[in-house]
């Protein structure tokens, strides 16, 4: 029992190690061909928006809002993978998707 315990503290520990790699690692995703890209830390908090000046036309803004969008949402599904790629094997080393606060699976 104790053995388990220790294997359990263990894993909690590693999670909280990839959860901060996560937090601290940038993934991008990009829009228009590079017209605007969205920088998103592994967690998905958003830290940096780049527009191209060619993707601005004063008279087509909803264009460049759905760039924006498109831009955001490819960076946090690369957020996403990373997610995955770092935390999958210890969530199934937990339980699967048993419900650990913060996981997505």
């Amino acid at each position: 029992m104790q053995q388990l315990l220790q294997q359990a503290q263990k894993m909690q520990q590693d999670l909280a190690a990839a959860q901060e790699a996560l937090a601290q690692a940038e993934v991008e995703g990009q829009a228009g061909g590079g017209l605007v890209k969205a920088t998103v830390t592994g967690s998905g908090e958003l830290r940096a928006l780049v527009i191209d000046p060619k993707a601005v036309d004063p008279a087509d803004t909803e264009t460049l809002a759905d760039l924006v969008v498109a831009a955001v949402q490819a960076a946090n599904e690369n957020a996403q993978a990373l997610q995955q790629e770092k935390l999958g094997p210890l969530a199934q080393g937990l339980g699967g998707g048993s419900g650990i606060p913060g996981l997505p699976f």
